[in-house]
């Protein structure tokens, strides 16, 4: 990505990222059209309503792997290779280390976070049950994810892919298969979808311990180098933290929507899952930015990093307008796909057609926060994120409901919220931090630097 067409290098490496990340999603959203229309909306509201939990685990890992490309990224860009592979060594032992421990916690915390959201007695038994099974196999996910980042980090987006397709379809055949034949209901989606991701897991390895390439792992070199694994964590953690704690957040949004029973729930499941959907090209080229961001970085061209972050921000905005125009009309059938009541229909619609548009200020969050997180700035977006997608969109909940009404389309408002918070606080942040990069030194700065390297010359 150091030199050629920018906008080219966005766009070859986004599309097979975002077709990718459409694909993991069809795991659980598959989950959630066929409870909806084969078994019950209080299973779909089940289902809807773990989410935020799984989110926690997921965006967890997601963050430890933006700081693991990072690493990787900039060693692969400065030619490096010896730091190349230790990073690559780290990543995956500390990978699989993680999961073991994500596995064991999250399936003793099922039922106390299901109580911290008020989760209603309807569909409290088949939540437990469908995140006990998901939960308890959710490390061939995250294996799936860290190593499809290594290779997306040395440019290859295309092979992870292929896999994903597959194990996609897969899921879907497994569903059906479950659900129908089996008569499993909620645990059978969930049964298909971790022997699905367990198969993507292993094809992924598969093709990083075949591979004849520097960033190949070997079982028998796999191990934690601490000063890289620092260096990782430096970047990924505060993304990781960020998307924990905005998760976290998330939960107590669960929390209000769960209030209002069921059909709202069902109805709000069924936005998430579309919000997820149209949420993936703003989330992939915010990826790109990152991987395009910290390869020019490593290879010293500051000027070409800002040209792409500028093209990257101009694009997934423009394709995000497109894509907000289509399912602001179309919001009734696509609600349709996950159930056909006609109340839970009502609630989806309305949730769509509230906060749709104001998805185009979150293309400039992803972007620009990918953008810095390539420069290994993960600090400031932290901050700014958890400011906006918690601290105000909670405070905004908390003084709506209480002093304005308590009514799910205000509710479901939390999110643009925090959209848009976000947006003018990280704007201003990076434009400051983009000023001072780009600002030539002043005279007096210019001679104090002469001055200390004549001293430094004398002392030598």
């Amino acid at each position: 990505m150091t030199s050629g067409p920018i906008l080219r290098h966005l766009v070859l490496f986004a599309l097979p990222l975002m077709l990718g990340n459409v694909f993991q999603m069809l795991y659980n959203t598959v989950d959630s059209i066929i409870v909806g229309n084969f078994v019950s909306k209080q299973a779909l509201a089940a289902v809807g309503s773990t989410t935020p939990i799984v989110n926690m685990m997921v965006f967890f890992f997601n963050g430890f792997s933006v700081g693991a490309g990072v690493v990787i990224g900039r060693s692969f860009g400065a030619r490096d290779m010896k730091k190349l592979h230790t990073a690559v060594q780290t990543t995956m032992a500390a990978t699989f280390v993680i999961s073991l421990l994500f596995t064991l916690l999250g399936v003793a915390a099922v039922r106390p976070l299901l109580r911290l959201m008020n989760t209603p007695a309807d569909v409290f038994e088949d939540a437990v049950l469908y995140l006990r099974i998901y939960i308890g196999g959710i490390s061939g996910l995250l294996v799936y994810n860290m190593g499809s980042g290594v290779l997306r980090a040395v440019g290859d987006s295309t092979r992870p892919l292929y896999f994903l397709i597959l194990t996609s379809l897969l899921n879907i055949v497994l569903d059906l298969f479950f659900v129908l034949a089996v008569g499993m209901g909620v645990a059978g989606v969930a049964v298909a979808t971790i022997l699905s991701q367990f198969i993507s897991a292993a094809l992924v390895l598969l093709l990083l311990t075949r591979t004849r390439d520097i960033y190949r792992m070997q079982w028998g070199e796999l191990r934690i180098d601490f000063p890289t694994l620092r260096r990782i964590f430096s970047v990924g953690m505060p993304a990781a933290l960020q998307s924990i704690l905005t998760a976290f957040s998330n939960v107590f949004v669960q929390g209000y929507i769960n209030f209002f029973g069921s059909d709202v729930m069902a109805g709000w499941g069924s936005y998430n899952k579309l919000d997820q959907f149209i949420l993936l090209p703003m989330q992939s080229m915010a990826m790109a930015a990152t991987t395009f961001v910290s390869q020019n970085s490593g290879a010293g061209d500051e000027k070409r990093s800002h040209q792409g972050t500028v093209t990257a921000i101009l694009l997934t905005t423009s394709v995000m307008g497109l894509i907000a125009a289509a399912l602001f009309v179309w919001a009734p059938g696509a609600v349709r796909l996950f159930s056909p009541d006609a109340d839970v229909i009502r609630y989806g619609v309305m949730f769509i057609r509230t906060n749709v548009f104001f998805l185009l200020f979150n293309c400039v969050n992803h972007v620009l926060a990918g953008s810095l997180r390539g420069r290994g700035d993960a600090r400031g977006p932290m901050i700014i994120m958890l400011t906006s997608f918690v601290a105000i969109r909670q405070c905004y909940l908390y003084l709506v409901t209480h002093f304005v009404a308590n009514t799910p389309r205000l509710v479901g408002f939390g999110y643009p919220v925090g959209w848009f918070s976000c947006c003018v606080l990280l704007s201003l942040y990076a434009w400051l931090k983009n000023r001072r990069r780009m600002t030539p030194p002043t005279a007096e700065a210019e001679a104090l630097s002469e001055a200390e390297t004549e001293l430094t010359s004398e002392g030598a």
